[in-house]
């Protein structure tokens, strides 16, 4: 990755114990190996989101360009209920809340699976922010022959480096997913699900690492996802925490918001969220 010469993100050390209840006991078959290691350093007692990608599907073209109507396998469906399984078991989190979740069958698949798994039946709430065109793509008649053409990783660097038509500023997708985030935060003591795709998970990420290059060792794998949290404080004074990969980050939205002031966009593109109260 290549960072930026002014970085707000910082890597935090947690203070907070394991929260496994059973740290030994064995991950799902297929799940990836950076899932185990980031449940070992979530906190206790906050309003958690797992930004997931979906579980594992059919193979794409040569190109990275998945169709919408790829489906999971049958290993996949086994990954996911086996993944909301082990998490409803092993964490001090409850997940009887409702999801979010792309619009597309794999990804709801994905959220309805893990809920099964946690012997759960909730409501998914298909947002388009978790889907393309949404949270990266404005205008998909430009965008798209040009993601056909370079590829999807060429594609995500083009957009994180502003050299991209028909797509958002990079700061303004990460802020409109924390947004989207932040309005759905659960209960304390839950966790909640948002499904989505690869190509947002890693966008979203290397914006909030403050970088502008990604490589294939960076690429969210099928079922690997980061985990989330906010301080309880308007969405502007807050800050974002989550767990990637087996280290625990923190970056204040204001600084993203500052970035994406100093590229020369208004703030009124954002989907800023009022202000959240719970009960």
């Amino acid at each position: 990755m290549s960072k930026l010469p002014d970085s707000n993100i910082s890597k935090r050390q947690t203070d907070a114990a394991p929260v496994t209840k059973n740290p030994i006991a064995p991950a799902p078959a297929h799940l990836p190996d950076s899932m185990i290691s980031s449940v070992s350093l979530l906190p206790t007692d906050k309003r958690l989101i797992l930004f997931t990608r979906h579980s594992l599907r059919e193979r794409s073209d040569g190109n990275g360009f998945a169709s919408y109507q790829l489906p999971l396998t049958p290993k996949g469906r086994v990954l996911a209920q086996s993944w909301g399984r082990w998490l409803a078991g092993h964490l001090p989190y409850s997940l009887n809340v409702d999801s979010i979740s792309s619009p597309i069958g794999r990804c709801i698949d994905t959220a309805q699976l893990m809920q099964e798994g946690a012997g759960l039946q909730r409501h998914i709430e298909h947002q388009s922010l978790l889907v393309e065109p949404g949270s990266l793509v404005t205008e998909p008649d430009i965008a798209n022959p040009v993601f056909k053409e370079i590829g999807v990783l060429n594609f995500i660097n083009r957009f994180l480096q502003g050299n991209l038509e028909g797509t958002k500023n990079a700061y303004q997708g990460g802020l409109d997913l924390l947004s989207l985030f932040y309005q759905n935060q659960p209960q304390q003591g839950h966790l909640m699900l948002a499904v989505s795709h690869d190509t947002l998970l890693s966008a979203f990420l290397a914006v909030m690492l403050d970088v502008i290059e990604i490589d294939w060792n960076d690429w969210p794998k099928m079922m690997e996802g980061v985990f989330l949290w906010f301080d309880d404080k308007p969405f502007e004074q807050a800050s974002a925490y989550f767990v990637w990969r087996g280290e625990v980050y923190v970056r204040p939205i204001n600084s993203l918001l500052e970035g994406y002031r100093l590229s020369g966009f208004h703030p009124n593109k954002l989907l800023l969220p009022p202000e959240v109260k719970w009960t």
